[in-house]
């Protein structure tokens, strides 16, 4: 017995393999994820909103943005001569000294000639029906309808109806009050950014990541330069415009030249399409001037000067400031007309340019990064190397 060898007993079965994973038939959320993407939606719901409540404010302060940048660069050129206050003072005077002096030229004038012209009418009428006596035809339709006496009724309530007009004039004034209060709070918020200089940039970069802000600060940089130069460049082909109307109809001996220089002059800063509308509002002018021969003199130049303005004044006025695309002008300048009016259409190209900068540096980051871009997207031209001419650079003082 000793050398025989134990039995043992057979091995278990192994276990049965598990079942295979049925594939999830619908969204199984938890509880956590459900109240997570509710909270995410109130919360985005809630900023929208009060960006909503707060758009005026906010619109204020982009304007102010802009105006500060567009005046930083006369406010550090007279600062090298005069204190920094007095620059500033003499660079807001004269900003609000140009609508003071542009409604001084535009609104005496057309309220003479209203008044005139509301007293002029009966006489007006007066020649009418030494016309229409004249005109046996027209003699026939005005024992028929009475067009001369209904004519000379209204030409002698014309009159009474100026004091409607002005108690008409009077409803506006919570508008007009409004926009005299939009206006100062925009100056007053553009007189504390250029009061401040560059320490209000250099603390909202220095919210941003340390290896991003040299990038962030290059891209204002270049945002403020744009702008800045635009501004003035805008401004100096407004004034060739007006300028040269008003020798135009000086010579053609056109009544209110100045006016309506001032209108071109002010139209001339539309792009695209406010030099064309002034051409025409003009012509409407010599037609009951002298016609045909002011129409045919003015149509004629008018023609001419745009094409000048387009291929010589405006290139060289602006090769430096903004390089955008005819159609994303004509974008920009239709969004911003339909959201904020002229204001929008005026700030549409600034606006352009800056966010064309700030995709450009932000293309650059994600190619810098190793990020793959979409196709059809170039790396942005890289700035200037060391031993080449230095890119511009926005010209504010120090952080304190």
């Amino acid at each position: 017995m000793s050398g025989t060898p134990p039995i043992l007993p057979d091995p278990a079965p192994p276990p049965p393999p598990p079942p295979p994973a049925q594939p999830p038939t619908g969204f199984d959320l938890g509880v956590r994820t459900i109240v997570r993407t509710v909270l995410v939606v109130l919360v985005v719901v809630g900023v929208l909103y009060l960006l909503w409540l707060l758009r005026k404010p906010i619109s204020w302060m982009v304007i102010a943005t802009f105006i500060a940048v567009a005046l930083s660069g006369p406010v550090n050129l007279m600062s090298r001569k005069l204190p920094r206050g007095i620059a500033i003072l003499l660079a807001y005077l004269g900003l609000v000294l140009i609508p003071i002096g542009v409604a001084a030229i535009v609104v005496p004038p057309l309220v003479r000639e209203a008044t005139n012209l509301a007293n002029d009418v009966p006489g007006y009428v007066q020649d009418l029906q030494r016309w229409v006596n004249d005109n046996e035809r027209l003699k026939d339709l005005d024992r028929e309808y009475n067009i001369v006496d209904k004519l000379r009724e209204r030409a002698e309530e014309l009159p009474s109806h100026l004091d409607d007009a002005a108690g008409t004039l009077s409803n506006v004034g919570g508008t007009i009050v409004g926009s005299l209060f939009a206006a100062f709070n925009i100056l007053i918020l553009s007189i504390f950014m250029v009061a401040s200089g560059r320490r209000w940039v250099d603390r909202a970069i220095g919210f941003a990541r340390p290896e991003h802000a040299p990038r962030i600060r290059r891209a204002v940089d270049r945002i403020g330069i744009a702008v800045g130069n635009y501004v003035g460049g805008a401004m100096l082909q407004a004034t060739i415009a007006g300028v040269t109307t008003f020798l135009v109809l000086t010579i053609l001996g056109v009544p209110f030249a100045a006016p309506l220089a001032v209108l071109v002059a002010l139209f001339d800063l539309v792009p695209l399409v406010g030099a064309t509308i002034a051409a025409v509002l003009v012509g409407i002018v010599t037609i009951f001037h002298d016609f045909p021969v002011a129409t045919i003199v003015w149509a004629i130049w008018a023609i001419v000067y745009q094409q000048v303005e387009n291929t010589m004044i405006q290139p060289q006025i602006q090769r430096r400031a903004v390089e955008i695309h005819a159609f994303a002008v004509l974008v920009s300048v239709l969004f911003g007309a339909t959201l904020f009016g002229i204001v929008g259409a005026l700030l549409a190209i600034p606006v352009a340019a800056s966010i064309q900068i700030a995709l450009r540096e932000w293309l650059d980051y994600r190619r810098a990064s190793g990020v793959e871009l979409p196709p059809g997207v170039d790396r942005p031209e890289p700035p200037d190397p060391p031993g080449g001419e230095p890119p511009a650079k926005l010209d504010l003082p120090p952080a304190a």
